[in-house]
């Protein structure tokens, strides 16, 4: 798996877009600035856009390349990201150290999911939010992006129970029209969630 992704961030400019995910900007504009973390990052569309806002701003992704072209990104646009290379499916982030922690389009497998998202809720400061998108299962009927394994595909029921010790602010599951480069182009069945620590 990490080498499908370190191929796919090693030919492409921006695999995902230069413009930061839809939802996370509109979420983002609405909170305090404050130290934020970007699991999944990938090239960096989007911890760029919070560094550019004032953001104390940290990346983290499991492809070396992701890594290393979110690294050049953030020196072309004359800011600071900080960044490290890890599983997320295995390794925590810390402990209550973020005023904001982003996942964007990140799918694990059942297990890695739990486990991330244990790390997620233990890595907010008291009063930190998540901001979360995700494809959920019906994503299967469209061409849109996303896995085509629906173990890896997020539901509803997964967000309550994964984060019931969280405040929700947004919890929704939506038919949106994504345009966020070449694979992420069309239709598409996302969850869209903001929870509060």
């Amino acid at each position: 798996m990490k080498d499908l992704w370190n191929q796919r961030y090693k030919e492409q400019d921006y695999v995902y877009g230069k413009e930061p995910n839809a939802f996370f900007k509109e979420q983002i504009e609405k909170l305090e600035k404050g130290e934020i973390l970007f699991p999944g990052d990938g090239d960096g569309r989007n911890s760029i856009y919070a560094a550019k806002l004032g953001w104390k701003t940290y990346a983290i992704d499991y492809s070396e390349e992701a890594i290393n072209k979110n690294k050049r990104n953030a020196e072309n646009e004359n800011v600071i990201v900080n960044h490290q290379i890890l599983d997320l499916s295995k390794n925590e982030f810390g402990d209550n150290l973020y005023d904001c922690i982003v996942s964007i389009f990140v799918h694990l497998d059942e297990e890695g999911k739990k486990v991330y998202h244990s790390n997620i809720y233990k890595a907010l400061k008291p009063g930190g939010v998540l901001i979360l998108q995700a494809y959920d299962h019906d994503q299967l009927k469209y061409n849109s992006g996303g896995p085509k394994d629906i173990s890896l595909l997020y539901s509803l029921e997964e967000i309550v129970t994964d984060f019931q010790d969280m405040d929700f602010i947004v919890l929704a599951k939506e038919v949106i029209r994504l345009k966020e480069g070449k694979l992420h182009d069309g239709e598409a069945s996302v969850i869209n969630f903001v929870g509060k620590k």
